[in-house]
């Protein structure tokens, strides 16, 4: 619990719970706790990493294998171990790291107990307590309003319509919802999991599964695998089994230990057990990079989406600009004010007067429990005027959907009348001679603050002079604002209507600071093919000035529209989008269509936000990214928070997900050549009844230098390729050609060496030269593949592919390596014919590569001829 908080709230006579009270509502379960986190527990981790169907395949394996008595060759069960132990490692780090940048952003409540204010975390929140809603916060439990300032709720997250809703004095308010004006004091009666919160928190979890191309692709490759691997091992069995005289050979003379140990070869080499693995680790590690930067991914496979976003939306306040708001005039409307009916006064003029009053009305207007950024900006900038609060009889709080406030200010006999009187500053006070057009016609009058546009379209008569005006202050990077009177009382505060017979006033100009990272983090998207458009409520020509001064796009003058004017109709909408770089007067629904509208043209859209009138938008985007900042809805919502608000980390972010997009791919490349050739193995040994031509040692000494390190080491590589689509269908192209050449290169081996050579493969000793053989060329076309992976080769990776090339090598002359993994280094005739095998392994690695495109020109249009689009 915090100290009293340091926030002048309204005077009220209600004290609150007191702290005896509250410990026993903790006590008794009645707090606003839920079971929640922002990442996944640790016995979710460790669960995850090692009860995974493949690892059960590996696990009866090696068990297989061990019963065997060759537990040499159930090292590959320990380098699952191994792998796995990496995985709950690198997750439970990352877990240490979100869970810290979760508490940042983490936001409190301002609750009354014992007659002070104070902030309390969401989960001590408790059954009774007098619960403060200000604007911006999202609503943490459900209650009863006790007292009302004008609250309007944004209840889209609970009924799906974005029209804001204004609650009266009993009314229920439900958690969930968000305040976008004014303020309340409500008594919770219902919490933790009888409330809204519950469903709510459970959006906001990290480790939320989302379907993605890549989780797409290796799920097929795994599923495929799945159905493939039982039937096939047991076939291997069997004709291992054969191999060696029957069933009852093998089990009287022992040989059924051997044949188990073969077909084990065959199942290991075709399982990626290193894929998920390295998919999940990487998404962790960049999750991790990202943290380093103040950026929480709060969706780990989020971060592959960073790398297919092709269409940004930014909205300006907080993202381009940095929120920070300065009061620079008010501008009278001229002419309009000297239809007054009252006599100047000595040593002021009716400019002077009216002026005054404008802008007292200006202050009350902004003075309101919760204002926003802009009406904090005009009062502080009044207040060093020595403007104060004025009389106010009721008033409509500033919505971002309705776009403008109001307040009813009550009408004062004159006093002796004079028109004007001293204030205690000594400043002309105005009195209602000056302040009336027509006399009014109820005991009050309402002063408008808000769009221009939005004010001026609801009045009678023609002011396309003053949207003139507007629009020039704007097109220098202002953000205008128009005051408007009516000489009548607002009659309906619950549904409010702005008077048709209300007149403009004055205007006011407001600027907005640019944040300097802002030009060159656009710069960057632009070069890398990602179109931005800012959309924003404010005017559209304002939005357009800054979108200029940041070079939006480049040196195009940046196309702008106001979105009141934009189609209902998806497509419709979709359309006018391509021709539109900055839309203005945006409604919180239409950043929904927008993005919906993007989707419909297949883009991949990425949406930036910080107001509760940008959680639609950000939770229909493919990818929300939230400022640290954000209101409490918009961060519950986003998968990206940039946590100390900088829009300069969303380059790193994107280019981190390209990275992880790009190495997976060459990583699953890798692995899936491994499947392709023991899969073919593995059936050519089946249907040729021949004895398997390695062993599993082999495949894990020449799988973990050719494979499994590499591709740790290739995952976590630099990389700025854009996302291209099609991920699995490029792994397959690519993996197809290397695992066919080793298959056949091992395959012909097998076959025909024993006869050139004149071994008898019943015989341990021959035997076991073919199968050192076998592995001699095994590592060399996986080095070929490593090699092509590993693409270009005049850097680091060039070395990499040659490192572990020599580490190969130099494990064969070392006694205990050799011995362990049964590597046999041929002499004599046998490395004549095996360097013969060696060539003729590289020819057909390089006819399979040549034939491969050839092969898939002339598939490709046959499918196509016959119906089939790929």
């Amino acid at each position: 619990m915090s100290a009293t908080a340091a926030v002048e709230m309204p005077e009220i006579s209600e004290t609150g719970l007191t702290v005896k009270e509250v410990s026993q509502r903790i006590e008794s379960g009645q707090s606003n706790a839920v079971k929640t986190s922002t990442s996944r527990s640790v016995k979710d981790i460790v669960r995850a990493n090692v009860f995974t169907l493949f690892n059960g395949i590996i696990f009866v394996a090696m068990v297989m294998v061990l019963v065997t008595g060759s537990w040499r060759d159930a090292v590959f069960g320990f380098v699952i171990i191994i792998n796995t132990g990496i995985g709950i490692f690198t997750e439970l780090k990352a877990k240490r790291t979100l869970d810290k940048l979760s508490i940042l952003v983490a936001s409190d409540f301002l609750v009354r107990r014992d007659g002070k204010d104070i902030e309390v975390p969401h989960n001590e929140i408790v059954l009774g307590d007098l619960l403060w809603i200000r604007s911006g916060e999202q609503v943490p439990a459900d209650g009863q309003i006790i007292q009302t300032w004008g609250l309007e709720l944004d209840e889209s997250m609970l009924t799906g319509e974005s029209r804001t809703v204004r609650h009266k004095v009993g009314e229920q308010v439900y958690s969930g919802a968000t305040a976008v004006s004014g303020m309340a004091l409500v008594k919770v009666n219902a919490v933790g999991s009888h409330s809204y919160a519950a469903t709510l928190t459970a959006q906001a979890k990290v480790y939320k599964k989302t379907v993605s191309d890549l989780n797409k692709g290796i799920n097929t490759i795994l599923k495929f695998m799945t159905f493939l691997v039982v039937p096939l091992c047991i076939l291997l069995i069997l004709s291992q089994i054969h191999t060696v005289g029957g069933w009852d050979a093998a089990l009287s003379t022992g040989e059924w230990r051997q044949a188990v140990v073969s077909a084990v070869a065959g199942v290991v080499g075709m399982i990626p057990e290193g894929l998920v693995l390295l998919t999940s680790l990487n998404f962790a590690v960049a999750a991790m990079r990202l943290a380093r930067h103040n950026t929480l991914v709060q969706e780990l496979e989020s971060v592959e989406t960073l790398a297919r976003v092709d269409a940004l939306n930014l909205d300006k306040t907080g993202t381009i600009t940095d929120g920070g708001i300065a009061f620079n005039q008010l501008i009278m409307l001229g002419s309009r004010w000297r239809e007054l009916p009252a006599q100047p006064t000595e040593g002021g003029s009716f400019e002077t007067l009216t002026e005054q009053a404008a802008t007292q009305a200006l202050y009350d207007c902004c003075n309101e429990e919760q204002p926003n950024g802009t009406g904090q900006a005009v009062l502080a900038g009044l207040k060093a005027q020595g403007y104060e609060p004025g009389q106010v009889e009721s008033r409509v709080p500033f919505s971002s959907a309705r776009k403008w406030s109001a307040v009813v200010k009550p009408i004062l006999p004159p006093a002796g009348g004079d028109s004007r009187s001293e204030s205690e500053g000594g400043r002309t006070e105005i009195t209602p001679s000056h302040l009336a057009m027509t006399a009014p016609a109820s005991g009050g009058e309402t002063w408008y603050m808000g769009a221009p546009e939005v004010i001026i379209s609801a009045l009678d008569g023609d002011y396309s002079d003053v949207l003139q005006q507007v629009n020039d202050y704007a097109n220098d990077g202002n953000r205008v604002l128009l005051v408007a009177r009516s000489t009548t009382s607002l009659a309906d505060t619950d549904n409010p209507q702005i008077d048709p017979q209300a007149k403009p006033v004055a205007l006011v100009l407001c600027s907005e600071k640019i944040r300097e990272d802002a030009e060159q983090t656009l710069a960057w998207f632009r070069e890398q093919g990602v179109r931005c458009r800012v959309i924003s409520g404010d005017n559209p020509v304002t939005v357009g000035a800054i979108a200029r001064k940041v070079r939006l796009t480049g040196e195009h003058e940046p196309r702008f529209m106001d979105a009141r004017e934009l189609p209902e109709d998806v497509n419709e909408l979709a359309r006018v989008l391509e021709n539109v770089d900055v839309l203005g007067r945006v409604l919180p629904n239409q950043k929904k269509a927008i993005v919906q509208a993007l989707h419909t043209q297949n883009h991949v859209v990425a949406m930036t936000g910080d107001g509760v009138n940008d959680a639609l938008a950000i939770k229909e985007a493919d990818l929300g990214i939230a400022m640290g900042n954000a209101a409490p809805a918009t961060k519950a919502v986003a998968q990206v928070v940039l946590v100390d608000s900088k829009f300069s980390h969303l380059p790193d972010v994107v280019a981190r997900g390209r990275q992880v997009m790009a190495n997976m791919e060459r990583v699953a490349s890798l692995f899936l050549v491994k499947t392709v050739y023991s899969a073919l193995i593995s059936l050519g040994v089946v249907l040729t009844q021949i004895p398997y031509p390695y062993l599993p040692r082999h495949i894990t000494y020449i799988g973990a230098l050719t494979i499994g390190m590499p591709a740790f080491i290739l995952a976590l590589a630099p990389n700025t390729r854009r996302y291209i689509p099609g991920f699995l269908k490029r792994v397959v192209t690519f993996a197809l050609p290397g695992g066919i050449a080793t298959a056949l290169s091992v395959l012909l081996t097998a076959w025909f060496l024993p006869g050139i050579m004149g071994w008898d493969v019943t015989k341990n000793v021959d035997l076991s030269a073919l199968r050192a053989t076998s592995a001699i060329i095994l590592f060399l076309m996986g080095v070929f593949v490593l090699a092509r992976v590993a693409q270009p080769l005049n850097s680091w990776r060039g070395i990499l592919v040659a490192a572990f090339a020599a580490a190969g090598v130099i494990g064969a002359f070392i006694p205990f390596v050799a011995n362990f993994f049964a590597l046999i280094l041929p002499t004599g005739t046998t490395l004549v014919a095996t360097l013969i095998a060696l060539g003729g392994s590289a020819l057909i690695f390089v006819i399979c590569l040549w034939l491969a495109p050839l092969v898939g020109k002339v598939s490709g249009k046959l499918l196509r001829q016959h119906g089939f689009n790929i």
